[in-house]
């Protein structure tokens, strides 16, 4: 097998032919963040720092591979820990392939992931921990999706619409637009969502200016098969929730959702979740991938189902990897250990939240 490593701005018309065609063909790979133009935009906002290999196999293309540099000889899912879906894209039935063989031929010692798709056996033994990622099934239609939650017992429809009339009566008669191209509303979503994130404790996303430009960036792709996606929600002429993420052709990524908490009585989050299935089930799209569940409650009233995604890194056995493991490995294992133990990410949590009040009241 011969691999070739180019950036992904140099990737012809026969290759984006063939990657798309390799994402038609498997149903994980469909995932907008494993999309070429995903990796394209990546690549014109990290100046330098994003990769693809070309996989081939005597005269056919078999996969491509984008990641991202993060030192010499270090590797990472292309967009980092912004990414929610990760790993090869590749021509069904490839098995001819081992995971440290293709760092090899990348240049590299080491590859991290945070969200590994389902279905990639070659980087399954390295995988150390294994998430839920949520999905709300519109694969049969917006009304197949309300059946399923209702013979679950699930009351999360009726609360909500309840919450979202009595909105309309005290603040103001309630609008959503699922496709909004205007830059102002994406500034107030990224605001908010920087609030919320210094709120949780949690580290501000937007305050790297590369993500900005890369949110901006994707607000202005519009394909059939890629596009940002910007949806608003309004009660008269206030904006009370936002969201914005990524669509292909049968996906939806919900990638920043957030609300004014002026408004959290009335639950304009899950309102806007369950408008954006409604609109999106209306052009096709089978599945709405909320990203991994853990923490979040309005996920777990929202999901369908489950689909399994993985963290973990490979290792070649060379100086970059060990040095590699020497700065990860022990903080690795503190955050596998928080995580699986509930009454530990309880505490951890509210101990975020807490500095994050403090935070903000300083502020």
């Amino acid at each position: 097998m011969r691999i070739t490593v180019i950036r992904p701005r140099e990737l012809g018309s026969a290759e984006l032919a063939a990657w798309r065609a390799m994402q038609a063909a498997g149903p994980r790979l469909a995932n907008p963040f494993m999309s070429p133009e995903y990796a394209q935009a990546v690549d014109r906002v990290l100046k330098g720092r994003a990769r693809v290999a070309v996989l081939e196999d005597g005269p056919d293309l078999v996969g491509f591979f984008p990641f991202e540099l993060n030192g010499p000889g270090v590797g990472s899912a292309i967009g980092g820990w912004l990414s929610l879906c990760q790993g090869l894209i590749h021509v069904p039935g490839l098995m001819r392939l081992d995971a440290r063989e293709l760092l090899r031929g990348c240049g590299l010692g080491v590859w991290e992931y945070g969200t590994l798709a389902a279905g990639q056996p070659w980087f399954e033994p390295y995988t150390t921990k294994t998430l839920g990622s949520v999905i709300m099934d519109l694969s049969g239609g917006f009304e197949g999706y309300l059946k399923g939650l209702r013979e679950r017992g699930s009351k999360v429809v009726k609360q909500t619409r309840y919450k979202e009339r009595r909105m309309g009566r005290e603040v103001g008669e309630v609008r959503f637009e699922f496709d909004v191209r205007d830059a102002g509303a994406l500034r107030l979503v990224r605001q908010w969502k920087s609030a919320q994130y210094r709120a949780m404790g949690r580290v501000d996303r937007f305050s790297r200016r590369w993500v900005v430009e890369l949110v901006e960036l994707l607000h202005g792709m519009h394909g059939e098969d890629f596009a940002g996606s910007l949806s608003m929600l309004y009660a008269g002429d206030r904006p009370v929730a936002g969201h914005f993420g990524l669509r292909s052709r049968h996906t939806l990524i919900t990638w920043f959702p957030v609300y004014d908490p002026a408004y959290a009585k009335y639950s304009p989050g899950l309102a806007l979740h369950l408008h954006m299935a409604e609109e999106a089930a209306k052009l096709g799209i089978r599945e709405m991938d909320l990203g991994p569940g853990v923490g979040w409650r309005y996920k777990e009233e929202l999901k369908s189902h489950e689909t399994p995604v993985g963290e973990g890194v490979v290792r070649r056995p060379c100086l970059s990897a060990a040095a590699h493991w020497v700065r990860r490995a022990p903080l690795a294992r503190a955050r596998r250990m928080i995580l699986d133990n509930e009454r530990l990410y309880g505490m951890a949590d509210r101990a975020m939240r807490r500095y994050g009040a403090w935070r903000t009241r300083s502020r």
